[in-house]
């Protein structure tokens, strides 16, 4: 996919919306050769999802192995909001606690008491993290009004042809 149609997609107000989110789903495989789909924190720099995690996750040897992933961020209302971002990532071990964990944590709704706590909590249980940077290099927006799944759009196509032959 050419950078300036990746461009274009995540430059949406819906992808904008999307990638401010906290949460995604990684894809990944796992070192066993199977698929992986977990939840994870996620933060949009403007040109990358940065996702931070333990030094001792298990998902960290299957990315170094095999740096391509997937991410899914949607939403629960209906019509579901989609944005498929495909990628690899690059790992960056970083000691102390990212920014980008502080910042993606920052939504949740927390009093500033709690917030100061978990802050507290978050720097003694961690003495350093991996970044887990992706670079999006193929992406898709689902907004069941525009834009809709692949196999629908060629559905609708398909469909248009007959009713014109």
């Amino acid at each position: 996919m050419r950078q300036n149609t990746i461009d274009e997609i995540l430059n949406h107000p819906i992808s904008q919306e999307l990638l401010a989110r906290d949460l995604a789903r990684l894809a990944y495989t796992a070192l066993d050769g199977t698929p992986r789909a977990i939840p994870i924190g996620i933060h949009w720099n403007g040109k990358e999802i940065v996702m931070c995690t333990p030094t001792n996750a298990p998902k960290l040897a299957s990315l170094r192995r095999n740096p391509a992933v997937a991410l899914t961020i949607d939403t629960e209302s209906h019509p579901p909001k989609i944005l498929l971002l495909r990628g690899t990532v690059e790992l960056d071990h970083v000691d102390g606690i990212p920014d980008e964990y502080m910042q993606w944590s920052g939504t949740y709704e927390m009093t500033p008491e709690q917030r100061a706590e978990w802050e507290v909590n978050v720097k003694s249980l961690y003495k350093s993290m991996v970044r887990v940077v992706m670079t999006p290099t193929w992406v898709k927006l689902i907004d069941f009004e525009d834009t809709l799944p692949t196999a629908v759009e060629e559905l609708l196509r398909e469909q248009a042809a007959r009713q014109s032959a």
